[in-house]
């Protein structure tokens, strides 16, 4: 189960934070935050995206308002970005979620002669 937690907004919809493992092997965790119309919605967009195990029970950790405000000005309203350290400054910036499930390019191979 995925510490998380949710708020909802003036206009009905929610916004979803989770902090998961990260879905690639050896990777740091990551938090994902999702806006949707609803926490069920939230949940089944991460889930079509392959994040299967995604469970939100209580709300021990819900966005912050900058959290918010960063995924309400994303056009796709699904952001990651690896939690900061709880003595660190939060240095990094919110990604797609695309960037997240995205393959390094790898170099062409030598073309032998």
């Amino acid at each position: 189960m995925a510490a998380g937690g949710f708020s909802r907004l003036p206009n009905g919809t929610v916004v979803v934070a989770l902090n998961l493992p990260s879905p690639l092997p050896g990777g740091d965790p990551v938090r994902v935050l999702v806006h949707a119309g609803n926490r069920a919605r939230a949940l089944t967009r991460l889930r079509n995206l392959g994040l299967r195990a995604v469970y939100l029970r209580g709300n021990t950790e819900p966005p912050t308002p900058d959290e918010i405000t960063a995924v309400l000005h994303h056009p796709d309203g699904l952001i990651w970005r690896t939690p900061p350290a709880a003595d660190a400054a939060v240095t990094e910036l919110w990604r797609p979620i695309r960037a997240l499930f995205a393959r390094p390019a790898t170099p062409p191979a030598p073309q032998g002669v």
